[in-house]
């Protein structure tokens, strides 16, 4: 042989059959014997011959072989959330059935060159914060099959979702049964900027992250006038940051209870409550939302709504798989459960303030 790379005619020469049944021998389909097949083996692997070249079994398929999927955050930060880490597992699982490869894009608000260049057989939407709408759009344009998990129904795409408001109202009637009224809150980001800062209404009504929204409307079905801050993403650091600036009053004055949106956010929280010496629960209960096991957070176990992460994924990837084979299927909900810990307790005595309006 030259310096050439080998082709599978050069197999099927050496192996002494037909080209074509060199391809069923590699592809594992069709009538060709375990005998044909071992001979067709033995000759690519003294021919030094990997397989069909991809391009051009994707080329007679009609597809890339690719499903893409978008988060909203850098890299480096998504793969430090449990919650991502487990939905791309379940995603995996599911689309290695069919050999798909996932090919990972941020969509952070600068360019969409990915959503709208990347060859990809389909799009899965994870963490769907501010910029949904818009990747939603972009990928309508291209003709693309998407998912997004935890989307907005009402932009027309095939959602995954979750009791995002039901279990955040769940775990703030915890609260107010343990008669906490100065209750405070940190948001997931509500901008495609991705700024800190204090919750206002004009936040709220201009952001379209569903997810944090959806979380929000929960607390407030309990604590109508609550007060926050929102958060740069789903990090400890941002948790901490937050709490830091909550707790930075007078006993009387802080709040005795604070919801975060995520454990991480949680985990922060009760960081920044050990570094000021405030007693998790006794003097400020915390609880999470995600049931994701947190690295350092021990001797606490976080009160917290726990979400079937994997499950999600799992049937993201069932759904891209459906309609890659031409069927429609239909939208899947899945439902939080309430994890009691050793986080929250009875409201310290204190005097009333307008932590909650």
């Amino acid at each position: 042989m030259d310096a050439q790379r080998p082709t599978l005619a050069d197999v099927a020469r050496l192996a002494g059959v037909s080209s074509s049944t060199a391809s069923l021998a590699f592809s594992g389909t069709g009538p060709v014997s375990a005998a044909t097949r071992q001979r067709v083996h033995a000759a690519a692997q003294d021919l030094n011959y990997a397989g069909p070249d991809p391009r051009a079994r994707s080329l007679r398929r009609g597809r890339s072989g690719i499903v893409g999927v978008v988060i909203e955050e850098r890299v480096r930060d998504a793969f430090r959330d449990p919650i991502m880490i487990s939905v791309l597992d379940g995603l995996s699982e599911e689309l290695g059935a069919i050999e798909g490869g996932l090919l990972l894009l941020t969509d952070m608000g600068g360019s969409s060159t990915g959503i709208r260049d990347a060859s990809m057989d389909a799009v899965v939407l994870i963490g769907c914060g501010p910029r949904l709408e818009e990747s939603v759009t972009l990928l309508r344009q291209r003709g693309i099959p998407t998912i997004a998990i935890e989307g907005n129904p009402a932009l027309g795409v095939l959602t995954i979702s979750l009791d995002n408001r039901e279990g955040t109202r769940t775990i703030a009637r915890h609260l107010r049964g343990l008669g906490h009224e100065r209750v405070a809150v940190v948001t997931l980001p509500l901008e495609r900027t991705r700024e800190r800062g204090p919750l206002s209404p004009e936040r709220e009504r201009a952001s379209t992250a569903d997810t944090a929204l959806a979380r929000l409307a929960g607390a407030r079905d309990v604590y109508p006038g609550m007060r926050g801050l929102v958060a740069r993403g789903s990090a400890v650091e941002e948790g901490a940051l937050a709490a830091r600036r909550m707790l930075d009053a007078a006993a009387s004055e802080r709040p005795t209870a604070i919801i975060a949106q995520s454990d991480l956010l949680a985990a922060g929280v009760i960081r920044a409550a050990e570094e000021l010496g405030i007693r998790v629960p006794d003097e400020l209960s915390v609880v999470g939302f995600d049931g994701v096991a947190v690295e350092g957070l021990w001797p606490y176990d976080l009160t917290t709504m726990v979400q079937p992460s994997v499950e999600k994924g799992r049937a993201a990837g069932r759904a891209i798989r459906q309609m890659l084979e031409g069927a429609h299927p239909g939208p899947v909900g899945f439902t939080s459960t309430f994890h009691l810990g050793n986080t929250t307790a009875p409201a310290p005595a204190a005097a009333p303030s307008p932590m909650v309006e």
